[in-house]
């Protein structure tokens, strides 16, 4: 049973290397499948962990092995396929050619590592983030991406643009490592007060998803940006 956590970590690095294939060859609902799976692994992870009593630092360098290929090569392929603008290529013969042009969206990926790098020595991120988490940042591609390929409101080509994209990497990878207090989503017990934002917040995603589809995952992403940025102190001061 002491491993088990382990076992869940490296189901989120399984899920992440399937969902960086099917990436690649642009099936971005699969890849979207796969992700989605890295986001359960990586919370019972941690939840078993907890419950078991068991922890290491093997399975504390495993976790962010896993988390820089889920949530940061898997991202930063997203990104580069959306800047490559020719899914109808990758999709029908995988991945055979490199636009160098799409290369900077590796950059998220390098900021994502740096990012977990710091998560890993920074004691203050006990109750919230300092800075965009990884699964954020991911989740908000995600949803360019999934957008981008149901063509949303007909739309999709906006999904692809350099000049929007480029930008978008630097303010991304500025953000993961940056010292802005976020809110953390985490479910430490079963009280309504202490889960009221957390509550409100799917309550938001919902009424998000039933307009806007696709894109209100991005969308949830700016939303909780904008949230923790007017909400600052009682972040760092909660009642």
């Amino acid at each position: 049973m002491r491993h088990l956590p382990n076992l869940l970590t490296l189901g989120n690095l399984f899920s992440g290397c399937c969902a960086l294939l099917y990436t690649l060859y642009w099936q971005p609902d699969v890849a979207a499948l796969f992700t989605a799976a890295c986001f359960v692994f990586d919370y019972l992870d941690g939840m078993v962990a907890r419950a078991l009593k068991v922890s290491s630092p093997l399975g504390k360098e495993l976790d962010s092995l896993a988390d820089v290929v889920s949530f940061g090569v898997v991202p930063g392929a997203m990104l580069y396929q959306l800047m490559s603008g020719e899914p109808s290529i990758t999709a029908a013969f995988g991945p055979s050619f490199v636009n160098t042009a799409a290369l900077p969206a590796f950059v998220l990926s390098a900021f994502s590592g740096l990012r977990l790098a710091k998560f890993n020595l920074d004691t203050r991120q006990t109750n919230y983030f300092l800075g965009l988490s990884t699964p954020a940042c991911t989740v908000f591609i995600l949803g360019l991406a999934l957008s981008a390929h149901h063509d949303l409101f007909g739309m999709g080509f906006i999904f692809e643009n350099y000049y929007i994209l480029y930008p978008l990497t630097a303010i991304l990878s500025v953000l993961l490592v940056s010292e802005i207090p976020m809110f953390g989503m985490k479910i430490r017990n079963a009280s309504w007060k202490s889960n009221a934002f957390n509550i409100g917040f799917l309550l938001l995603f919902a009424v998000f998803a039933f307009f806007f589809k696709e894109a209100s995952l991005s969308l949830i992403i700016i939303a909780y940006i904008l949230l923790s940025l007017l909400l600052k102190k009682q972040i760092t001061n909660p009642a």
